[in-house]
Formats: structure tokens, C-alpha cells, sequence
């Protein structure tokens, strides 16, 4: 049964993770909210990602480029590159986003879930919990 992780104004329904696809990728939609964001640049360090869009855009900077995905786009975002992504429009977007291989699980969007719910976020917790899981940040980028 799928799993859903909410984040502030994301939110992560894990379709296929590492447990049960032995490891060949991870798989989950992903619905950003009105005027949400990723909370920091980061790449990964082994594993890629490609964006599928179904509904409304979802804005990214890739690599220093402002690339948008809107339903049917894909965008594929290799490892070791500089990444994050933002909803600037007034309706929800939603994106299948799938990691290859699958190495993040869901474990890791539980605990950022858990770091981000008190006030103020605990932005060392939420660091030293990006680069454990393989997610290095990229403050400014």
C-alpha cells in the first residue's frame, strides 16, 4: 500500500521504494503547493532523478538553468548536479518522480518531515540528515 509524507507544502505518496524493488529505484508522486519550495539546492551523490509532470508546473533550477515541467514533460536531472524546484503558480502541481537506482527510501522523507515540523526548523538535524542519506546541500545555488 503506498505510503504519503507530508511536508509542509509538499507531499510524497511513495508508489515503489528500495525495500521492495530490491534496490533498482524509487518511485513516489509529488505535489507541491501554491508558492512552496524544496528547502535547499542540493545534488545526490549516487543515484539520478527523473521528473514526470501531471499537473499544473513545477519550476526547477538545474545546474544554474530555470527549466519548468508541466504535464506529459519529463526532465532528467544526473547525479552530481546542482538542483532544486518550486511551485510559483496559485494551483497545486504535481510531478511521478523516480530515482534510480532506488538507495533514498521513504525513511529519509519521514525524518525531514519530523525536523521540519517544530519551529524554528532544526537546519543542522536537517543537514546532517541530507548528507547521512546521500543529499548534499547547496545553500545559495
Amino acid at each position: 500500500m503506498p505510503e504519503t509524507i507530508r511536508i509542509r507544502g509538499l507531499e510524497l505518496r511513495f508508489l515503489r521504494s528500495k525495500e521492495d524493488t530490491g534496490g533498482s529505484l524509487d518511485m513516489f508522486e509529488m505535489t507541491v503547493q501554491p508558492n512552496s519550495r524544496m528547502p535547499v539546492a542540493h545534488h545526490h551523490e549516487s543515484w539520478d532523478e527523473t521528473v514526470y509532470g501531471l499537473g499544473g508546473v513545477t519550476s526547477f533550477r538545474v545546474d544554474g538553468r530555470d527549466l519548468t515541467v508541466a504535464p506529459g514533460e519529463t526532465l532528467f536531472i544526473p547525479r552530481g548536479v546542482v538542483h532544486a524546484f518550486q511551485n510559483d503558480t496559485q494551483e497545486p502541481s504535481s510531478c511521478l518522480v523516480v530515482l534510480t537506482p532506488g538507495v533514498l527510501g521513504p525513511g529519509y522523507f519521514r525524518e525531514m518531515a519530523a525536523l521540519l515540523s517544530v519551529e524554528p526548523p532544526d537546519l543542522a538535524g536537517m543537514k546532517e540528515t541530507m548528507l547521512r542519506h546521500g543529499l548534499v546541500p547547496v545553500p545559495g545555488a
